[in-house]
């Protein structure tokens, strides 16, 4: 007549178990694209230090170099590359998760939730050690560096990997309805900011009519704000914090209710699209 139940877990159980779940899906994501984590940390890096290689010359050579802050040269170009790539990677891998029919969610455990986590931990993992290694290559070898607030360029970071893991939530809820118009999507946002998250100038440094071209994307805020934090000689007037701030929740909100609209129609069949 009565009968105890014997697989009822705590609530403490279940987020260990939720956590260990999320940290597997992590790793193995981190794997995926290479195999070997830690090659596929050597290979961010070397697109890393390849894209701020190729920035340092390009600004060099079109004369942007004379408009950068003082100080050093190279910190300034890192300053926007590292925040630039960890958005853009965070909302593409983000998008690209696991989908909601895909094979991995057959499994109990699996669920969107955990696909998005582990695909904004794994390159939230990747992007902040490539950068730590990367500033300390050029830190120990080539010219020691100095942060004036360094708290305010983590955040920063943050806000930036943030920002893009809400975009990339809007994005992976309107995948399956629409496949190819929202890859094609994502593709321009992030071939856009390759100029509208103003990496290679500065906010403070752009007449009025041309602020307005820029001032619409939360990238270009964090942006400037993360060099007034690492410059003791800049001061960002034309941007804030706040406006990123808000767009992300907002984001974040709209990702959410799009995704559990989503799993409610979620069918099989949807992979069957080309």
């Amino acid at each position: 007549m009565f009968q105890i139940e014997l697989n009822r877990r705590s609530t403490f159980a279940a987020i260990l178990r939720t956590g260990e779940v999320v940290f597997h899906a992590t790793v193995r994501h981190i794997r995926k694209g290479s195999g070997n984590a830690i090659i596929g940390l050597l290979m961010n890096m070397l697109g890393t230090i390849m894209m701020v290689t190729a920035f340092t010359v390009l600004m060099s050579l079109s004369g942007l170099k004379g408009g950068a802050i003082r100080g050093d040269f190279i910190l300034y170009v890192m300053s926007g590359i590292f925040l630039f790539i960890t958005h853009t990677q965070t909302m593409a891998a983000v998008s690209r998760a696991e989908g909601m029919t895909s094979q991995m969610m057959k499994h109990s455990p699996m669920n969107p939730v955990v696909a998005i986590l582990a695909a904004a931990l794994s390159q939230l993992y990747v992007q902040l050690l490539s950068a730590t290694v990367v500033l300390y290559i050029y830190h120990a070898a080539v010219n020691p560096i100095h942060i004036d607030e360094w708290q305010g360029m983590m955040g920063m970071f943050l806000l930036a990997w943030g920002s893009g893991v809400a975009i990339g939530m809007v994005a992976y809820a309107f995948m399956p309805w629409a496949p190819r118009t929202v890859s094609m999507i994502v593709t321009l946002y992030q071939r856009v900011n390759m100029i509208a998250s103003g990496k290679m100038f500065l906010a403070n440094s752009l007449p009025a009519m041309m602020l307005v071209m820029f001032d619409w994307n939360p990238l270009f805020h964090i942006i400037d704000q993360n060099r007034g934090f690492i410059f003791l000689n800049y001061l960002p007037r034309n941007t804030n914090i706040t406006y990123p701030l808000i767009v992300t929740l907002v984001f974040f909100m709209i990702g959410l209710m799009g995704i559990f609209y989503t799993r409610n129609y979620a069918s099989a069949s949807w992979n069957q699209r080309t």
